[in-house]
């Protein structure tokens, strides 16, 4: 039998302690924040009483660990469904029906009169019917001219090393011009119905493309934590946008010049 003095929540307990028939502990009062010792006067030995609130104390002490430990342990939220990491998604790709006049080298990288030389040869020396039908796809990457018949792969142009481009005096004509070497410029020529604005269009907003990748992978100015040289004053990064905006303005002057024949 024990005389009970005050009765307290055991998960308040600070500290315990006994001595033969007596037993006491401490704990905080919840109303004034006061430690207060609570005695208690025991017919049975005090040392088995404190041994067993011990091990109620512990048992309770343990559940609030565990408990802490489900809570943060993400492999305890098996409630939470598996989700696979979402697959890249494909590059856009535009396809082009147009018909090939064929590539051949130039002088310069740049410039709407090699541009219109090059067509003008083109477009005296093969009649219409020996001009290849092909399919151009323009991805943000690279540009493909495959045979329509066959899908051969005649050329695979990288946008990055793509000089200049733009629309010829006809509106049905266009080419860009790569820079494949050091002083090796190709010119890529096509005849497009029922004008080219929709393939110059597509490798104008290409090159865009590409452009901006290139300035977001280039570090910021005067970091000197990159390895990465900057580009030289001739480059071919450095020629896109200029490249791009007169294209787009010999394909704007080409219709004002053409009037009522284009379609």
């Amino acid at each position: 039998m024990i005389h009970v003095l005050k009765r307290r929540r055991l998960s308040e307990r600070i500290g315990m302690g006994s001595r033969q028939s007596d037993f006491a502990y401490v704990a905080r009062d919840k109303l004034t924040h006061m430690l207060k010792c609570h005695v208690f006067r025991c017919d049975t030995p005090a040392k088995n009483i404190a041994t067993s609130l011990h091990d109620i104390c512990s048992k309770i002490m343990a559940q609030r660990k565990s408990s802490s430990r489900l809570n943060s342990d993400p492999s305890r939220l098996r409630d939470i469904p598996f989700q696979e990491f979402p697959a890249p998604k494909n590059e856009l790709v535009q396809r082009f029906q147009v018909r090939y006049l064929g590539r051949v080298p130039v002088t310069k990288p740049v410039g709407m009169d090699v541009i219109n030389v090059a067509l003008e040869t083109a477009l005296v020396s093969k009649d219409k019917e020996e001009w290849t039908p092909v399919t151009v796809n323009v991805a943000s990457a690279t540009l493909t001219i495959l045979t329509s018949e066959t899908e051969e792969v005649l050329s695979e142009c990288r946008v990055r090393f793509l000089s200049f481009m733009g629309v010829g005096k006809d509106v049905h004509t266009f080419a860009f011009i790569m820079a494949e070497g050091p002083g090796d410029f190709i010119c890529h020529m096509f005849w497009c119905d029922p004008n080219a604005a929709s393939l110059s269009e597509a490798v104008q907003a290409a090159c865009m493309l590409r452009y901006q990748k290139c300035l977001d992978a280039r570090p910021p100015t005067g970091s000197s934590s990159s390895c990465l040289p900057g580009p030289p004053a001739d480059s071919v990064a450095r020629r896109v946008g200029s490249s791009v905006k007169k294209g787009v303005q010999s394909l704007l002057g080409s219709f004002k010049r053409s009037g009522s024949q284009t379609p």
